[in-house]
């Protein structure tokens, strides 16, 4: 025995209620629907319940499918779950795609509820230990209900860290070793951000020299979306030398260490060499002085009278 079709319903009533006849068109139905809308739009005194019912009859009026599966079967087709169910949208948003809110200026908390807020930025300082093992922060907002509230933007602002420095994925460190334990080995603790102890120390034999780098593998920040990888720590070594060295001190190290660059020259040719002398000078400061040397004497050409002539004296 074969199943019995959808039991027919009312399917007219949605037409007495925009007040259009069954063979409505569609600009038909946008003109009824407009103007009941208009003059029942809560906004402006009328009735909430009509003003919901105008939506949800124009909601299927203007589909072509559930307007067809209404007019054969009725409104409890439709509920029953025929043309893609019976749930509607919200009135006032079918009623914004006309007019983009409310066109009476104001409006209800409802209508307001369509204004977006604006997006709230909000820079966060964070330490470098927070961003390497992760944080939890508690922020207080204030919310107006009658506004759909925008994004809240974080900015993560990186507070400086007295010993590490970020850059992407890695790490770097700054040590400095004396001048004995770049030449005979070293080994020291370097806490990392998560508190861990992790031991540095070099390979029996190795020498570092100054301003060099090593590097650690996966003890970096995590990557970004990989969370269980991390990138690199880097160490910057400065090495510190001694400011003398005793007469005793020079003859140990020379015994010890590869025997210095013979000159190739006589003493005679040596003989016939101009003796200098050096001494100790702070680069930067001398830089500085000279640049402001250089401006003065700028300085002062501008103010000699235009068209003079420097004379150059010479002694006879």
């Amino acid at each position: 025995m074969f199943g019995r079709g959808p039991k027919k319903s009312d399917n007219t009533r949605y037409y007495e209620i925009l007040g259009v006849p069954k063979n409505a068109s569609p600009e038909d139905l946008k003109k009824a629907y407009k103007k009941a809308a208009i003059k029942n739009h809560p906004d402006k005194g009328g009735d909430p319940e009509k003003f919901k019912e105008l939506a949800h009859a124009y909601e299927v009026l203007s589909d072509p499918e559930k307007r067809e599966i209404y007019d054969q079967y009725g409104e409890d087709a439709l509920k029953e779950g025929m043309g893609g169910g019976g749930g509607m949208h919200d009135p006032f948003d079918i009623f914004s795609s006309f007019f983009g809110g409310s066109p009476f200026g104001g409006g209800s908390s409802r209508g307001r509820r369509q204004r977006r807020g604006e997006d709230v930025i909000h820079p966060l300082k964070l330490s470098l230990e927070d961003l390497y093992m992760g944080t939890t922060k508690k922020l207080s907002l204030s919310r107006n209900p009658d506004t759909v509230t925008g994004d809240i933007v974080f900015v993560l602002q990186q507070k400086e860290h007295p010993k590490f420095k970020r850059k992407g994925e890695d790490l770097f460190y700054e040590h400095t070793l004396s001048l004995t334990e770049a030449l005979c080995g070293f080994r020291f603790v370097l806490t990392h951000l998560d508190g861990r102890q992790l031991l540095i120390k070099s390979n029996p034999g190795e020498v570092v020299k100054p301003d060099q780098f090593k590097a650690i593998d996966d003890e970096g920040m995590p990557i970004y979306q990989r969370p269980f990888m991390k990138g690199k720590l880097y160490i910057h070594f400065t090495v510190e030398f001694p400011d003398s060295l005793s007469l005793d001190q020079v003859k140990a190290l020379e015994a010890v260490l590869p025997p210095k660059p013979s000159m190739q020259l006589t003493d005679m040719e040596l003989d016939e060499c101009e003796e200098t002398t050096l001494h100790d000078v702070n680069i930067e400061e001398e830089m500085r002085r000279k640049q402001a040397q250089a401006q003065q004497e700028a300085y002062d050409e501008d103010d000699e009278p235009h068209g003079a002539q420097r004379v150059q004296c010479a002694q006879q």
